[in-house]
């Protein structure tokens, strides 16, 4: 069987599927493998991104190398 052949028969057997959990199921999988390599963010997700980035510009943030230290030092004391 192609992938066309397939791919067509899918579609065929999908229409007949009533159970919105199951479609949903689907198209969770479906949206992992799309070869658009877009990545749909939620207004929330945005919204981190956007306040990281600004953090960073204020320089409020610490070098992996320093918060690998402060680690260290907190693990010891305990």
């Amino acid at each position: 069987m192609t992938a066309s052949e397939l791919r067509t028969l899918l579609i065929h057997r999908i229409s007949e599927i009533n159970d919105i959990s199951f479609l949903k199921a689907l198209k969770t999988i479906l949206d992992t493998k799309t070869e658009s390599g877009v990545i749909q963010l939620t207004p929330n997700q945005l919204d981190d991104i956007i306040t990281s980035k600004k953090e960073i510009q204020q320089g409020m943030f610490l070098e992996n190398s320093v918060l690998d230290k402060e680690v260290r030092q907190w693990l010891r004391a305990r």
